[in-house]
């Protein structure tokens, strides 16, 4: 039978093992890009799963003074369709994560969302 000091000194270790592997699948997040469409892929807009924007991508023909307000409204649709997908992608890797650790379906490891 362990003692409680072991039963302690294991569970700071448990802790410490899960809290380094969050911290590099937070790092890995920054490195996953997706790309958000909107207009037919006339607007592009990359970003990293963190939600970093990387990229923003116009086509020429929305430069037009004319079509000032749906170049806009495209840009903030791409934004949000970029949003949703890097959601997604850290959804996904955290999920892989916690699978990795053991951890049960949905347990919010604190300061890590």
């Amino acid at each position: 039978m362990k003692s409680m000091e072991e039963m302690i000194a294991a569970a700071q270790q448990a802790a410490e093992t899960i809290s380094k592997q969050m911290n590099e699948v937070q790092a890995k997040l920054d490195s996953v890009e997706v790309e958000g469409v909107s207009g037919g892929g006339l607007v592009k807009i990359r970003c990293t799963a963190k939600g970093r924007i990387v990229a923003v991508a116009i086509d020429d023909s929305l430069m037009a003074p004319s079509e000032k307000q749906m170049l806009e409204d495209l840009v903030a649709a791409a934004f949000n369709d970029a949003r949703a997908k890097a959601d997604q992608a850290s959804n996904a890797e955290m999920q892989r994560a916690q699978q990795g650790l053991g951890l049960p379906p949905g347990f919010n490891f604190p300061g890590m969302n």
